[in-house]
């Protein structure tokens, strides 16, 4: 019987129909022949209610199904599907309160559908994770209704589920698919032209219309009595390393992510890029101290161990030590390596204070410094200011936007490649560098 009173709502329909009655009843102060049909109306709606009562508790009802995925994918929308059979012969109106993770930050979700009798549907909708980590849903409940619409009637089902977000495994397969394809410009990526001969040899062939005239092999075309040419691939095997500077100053916000996990995103995609081109890959995350370190390996199933890593990095709220950075490159990473290192500066000090550790690791490596363009502050400085104090806020903005060209111009006096990029364009720039750098031979 409690669970019967538990499971048992009245629906807005119920108290419309509660206030026609009680109108009626003052009204019949005055009429009284108005009075008896109103108590007629009552008897009516009791027995329309009792009705109602019987059809939902009656049968094997509604059953319900939250589908989630094995993990989410952060900063992507998710899919979550409901599954619903109605059991009743009767066609019902189901509204469906699913209990969201408190990382949405979501308490008004509510849908209604309608299922026709002895039929099943689905309603798939979406959720954006922005963060990572564990996130659990509560009960899925729902309430069924007929078409006299008086009460409802309470299902609860998936008491407790939990799914892992990981970093954004949707837009590594993204640019993986089109990598295969051959359509990576589509997407911002650039193709660049190969500058001398920087491969390694593969084979010698007969020579083609079209063939490099300066790759001819004259010793074996001598032999042959036919043109024959020297064949190259791309040189493989080559060790890249992507740093992720986990301290406080990645954790700034833009469109409600972290600095940190765009870099993450990215280092992702990019290590999948970099194994589709036979090249071995790395991660390490550092702060105050080192974090993780994974050595440079070429293996296809790597990628798993690089996911998981990087779903356990996060930010801290201390500064980076980047002597223990420099000492962990000289004793761990003893082959000549492309090293991407995602970080941020937001003044020139900052970096001056940092450049003998970056210099000291760009002697034997090619290090790559990536960090971002406040997307903010290019918006105010770009605005019309009308008033002396928004002038003066886009001053600030323009000085700050030229403080990261002056960064960019110390960092490649000093021999060290950089990236400067906007968030949303993080995975993009990142890829197009690492493609350059191997179209130049630099590694």
């Amino acid at each position: 019987m409690i669970n019967f009173f538990k499971s048992l709502y009245l629906t807005p329909r119920f108290f419309y129909v509660l206030a026609v009655l009680s109108v009626l009843f003052i009204i019949s102060n005055w009429w009284l022949e108005l009075y008896g049909i109103t108590w007629v109306l009552v008897s009516g709606i009791v027995i329309f209610m009792l009705l109602e009562i019987s059809m939902l508790y009656s049968g094997k009802g509604i059953k319900g199904n939250r589908v989630l995925p094995e993990k989410f994918s952060n900063s992507d929308e998710n899919e979550i599907i409901v599954q619903l059979n109605n059991n009743y012969p009767f066609t019902v109106t189901v509204g469906i309160v699913d209990e969201l993770p408190i990382q949405f930050q979501k308490r008004d979700f509510f849908q209604r559908i309608k299922i026709p009798g002895k039929q099943r549907q689905a309603y798939p909708y979406l959720v954006r994770p922005v963060e990572r980590g564990e996130y659990v849903f509560g009960n899925l409940n729902l309430y069924a209704t007929s078409v006299i619409g008086l009460v409802r009637r309470r299902y609860t089902f998936n008491k407790e589920q939990m799914v892992k977000v990981y970093p954004s495994f949707i837009q590594m397969k993204k640019y993986d698919f089109l990598a295969i394809d051959n359509r990576l410009s589509h997407i911002g990526l650039k193709k660049i032209r190969r500058i001398g001969h920087t491969m390694e040899f593969e084979q010698i062939k007969e020579y083609v219309v079209g063939d490099d005239v300066r790759t001819v092999n004259w010793k074996a075309t001598a032999k042959n009595a036919r043109l024959m040419v020297n064949q190259f691939q791309d040189e493989k095997m080559q060790p890249v390393y992507s740093i992720i500077d986990t301290s406080r100053v990645m954790k700034m916000p833009f469109n409600e992510l972290k600095l940190i996990d765009y870099a993450i995103n990215s280092a992702l995609a990019f290590s999948n890029i970099a194994l589709k081109k036979n090249d071995k890959v790395g991660l390490v995350d550092f702060s105050h101290k080192i974090g993780s370190f994974l050595p440079a390996q070429a293996k296809k199933t790597y990628l798993n161990n690089i996911l998981e890593t990087l779903y356990n990095i996060d930010s801290k709220y201390l500064d980076s030590d980047y002597g223990a950075l420099q000492a962990l490159v000289r004793r761990r990473i003893t082959h000549r390596s492309l090293l991407l290192l995602y970080t941020n500066f937001e003044h020139i000090s900052s970096l001056h204070r940092q450049l003998p550790y970056l210099q000291a690791i760009a002697k034997k490596h090619v290090l790559v410094v990536i960090f971002f363009e406040n997307t903010e502050l290019r918006k105010l400085s770009e605005t019309e200011g009308t008033h002396i104090p928004d002038i003066f806020d886009k001053i600030i903005a323009q000085q700050f936007q030229f403080d990261k060209k002056v960064m960019v111009r110390e960092l490649q006096q000093r021999g060290i490649q950089t990236v400067l990029t906007a968030p949303e364009d993080l995975t993009v720039n990142t890829i197009n560098k690492y493609l350059e750098i191997k179209a130049k031979g630099l590694l």
